[in-house]
Parts: C-alpha cells; structure tokens; sequence
C-alpha cells in the first residue's frame, strides 16, 4: 500500500483476549483490512494501524467498539463486525455502547436472546416503555421473534396471564383452500414462524401444555373480533396484510394491563390494494399518541444470512423507478 499521505497509530491491547478479538486465524483483522485502506499488524499486546489518516482514524475507533463488546460478555460474530464497520463508516463510530446488554430471556437451548442491533435496542426499549409498539421494517430484523421472545419473558415474570399471537390469513401468492384438515390445520402452516420463535424458546412438551391451557394462543386475525384481551400480551404478525378495518378491531381488543406489539414489512404488502393497508394508514392515524410507539428497522438491523442485506437494498433500488412512475 503506497500512500503519499499515511499515518499510523498504535492501540494497546490490555486486558483483551485476542483471540476473541481478532477471530480464528486473525481472520476479523482481514475483513478489516478488506474494507479500509489500512494495513493492520499486531505484535505483542500493541496493534499498529497504518494507511489513508480517515481510514485509519476509522479503523481506531472500530477497534474501541470491538473491545468494548468483549469487555460486556459478547463475542464477536461476524455479522457484529460486518455492522460494526458499517456503522462506524456512517456514523463515525461504532454500535457497542448503543446496544443493550440485558438478556430477554435465555433460550430453550441456554442461549441468552437480547438484542443483536441498535435499531432492535430501540424497539426493545419502545416495548419496555410503551403499552403498543408498531414495528416495521424489511425481513430478517428480528420483529417477530423478539416479539415472542419479549412476550415469554413477560409471562414467565408474571406480568401478564397469557400470551396472543395471531396474523391476519391473507395468501400471500399461494392458495390456503386446497389443505387438508380443519381451519386450525389449515392456518397454522402459515403462523409456523410464531411457532419455530417459541420452539426456540420453550420446550416442547411446556408449549404444548400452555396451548392446552389457553395460557399461549396461535389463531387468525378473525379470531379476535368481539373479544377483550385483559392482562394479556398481544402479537399481531405481518400487519402490512390487515385492512384498516381488521387493524383497528385489533388495537381496540386490547384490555387492562395488557401490551401489544404489531410487526410487519410494509414493502411485502399481499393485499390486493396495497394502499389501504392497515399497517400503511395507522402510521398516520395514530401519530403523536401518548403510550404508542412507532419503530423503524432498516437493513442494517437484518441479523439473517448478510446477503439478507444485500437482497433487500438490490430490490430496492430497482423498485425505486417504478415508484416514480
């Protein structure tokens, strides 16, 4: 690397596990490398970063983030570094302090489940404050299963007697008609994300007493009229697919001491007319009201497979013309 202006800066590495930090086979400092013109050597207990000085700088402060996330009891994934580096190119630094480090709840495989973004630390926190939450935002950034996980956390602490996941049956391009079995057969192949969050989180033989129980229930958006859901915490699922209708016999079930959240992605709308979306006109409806929050994910709180991320931004920019027609 020749560079007519260079600089370079040397961190000190105390107290740090560098195998935590710099990965199997230093490969976190090659993904580094790859995405800034710095050159990055660690010798010892010091690590010397040198190249282009905003590059260098950048890379500084994304170390700090790095470090800072071993130090609260994380390890260093490779989707965390890859939007570490983002967000330190945005923002001029990195996620870490922004990020909650309090577990949900830990996982019916001991896995501790707690926010993996900043965007999720809001939404987490929206919930925390807030008795209805819309989340809205592209796939694969954690809205339904942090929402399962945010309401088996409130159950298992008894601040609420059960739990309501319910989304609207609408086909999404496919037909319901043609299963076999009764309406419960038929509907639950499409509410199977619900279920897999809450295999994740359960175990089996717990999910299936509770749903005998009536203590967890999984039904069509349908099932809810003319019903008061009191001391409950309510999930409404792919709301983009509720009509304005169907969206405020939703929000008025809602009873004493309950919570609700409403997710949905409001570019993946199945309804024959996307404008009169209940997820698209609540957004105006009920701006500015006390004990509502909105939240907005973005595809860089996608925490799938990172080409989740470059799917998402790829259809956008071809939709964007179409828009403009």
């Amino acid at each position: 690397m020749e560079l007519a202006d260079k600089k370079s800066l040397t961190v000190v590495l105390e107290d740090v596990d560098q195998r935590l930090l710099f990965g199997q086979n230093d490969i976190a400092l090659k993904v580094i490398e790859a995405n800034f013109i710095a050159r990055l050597v660690a010798r010892g207990d010091r690590l010397t970063i040198e190249g282009a000085p905003k590059d260098v700088d950048q890379v500084a402060r994304l170390v700090d983030d790095l470090i800072t996330r071993i130090r609260q009891g994380d390890i260093i994934t490779e989707q965390y570094l890859h939007y570490a580096i983002s967000m330190v190119k945005e923002n001029g630094h990195g996620p870490a302090n922004d990020i909650s480090t309090e577990n949900l709840l830990t996982s019916a495989l001991k896995k501790a489940i707690k926010p993996k973004t900043v965007g999720q630390s809001k939404y987490v926190d929206a919930v925390d404050k807030h008795d209805i939450v819309f989340s809205i935002g592209p796939a694969g950034t954690g809205k339904t299963y942090l929402a399962v996980a945010m309401a088996v956390a409130e159950l298992k602490a008894n601040r609420v007697k059960r739990l309501v996941f319910t989304r609207p049956a609408v086909e999404a391009g496919e037909s319901l008609g043609f299963l076999p079995g009764d309406i419960r057969a038929k509907v639950d192949p499409y509410l199977r994300p619900v279920y897999d969050a809450l295999y994740d989180m359960l175990q089996p033989d717990k999910i299936r007493k509770l749903l005998d129980l009536g203590v967890i229930e999984i039904a069509p958006l349908a099932f809810m009229r003319g019903r008061t859901l009191n001391e409950a915490f309510v999930v409404l699922d792919e709301a983009q697919n509720t009509s304005s209708a169907q969206m405020k016999m939703f929000l008025t079930r809602i009873g004493e001491k309950s919570k609700a959240i409403i997710t949905g992605d409001v570019t993946q709308i199945d309804i024959e007319k996307p404008q009169s979306s209940g997820l698209v006109r609540v957004q105006k409806i009920l701006k500015g009201i006390e004990g509502i929050s909105f939240v907005y994910l973005s595809d860089k709180d996608v925490v799938r497979h990172r080409l989740v991320q470059r799917i998402i931004k790829a259809y956008e920019r071809a939709e964007k013309p179409r828009r403009r027609e």
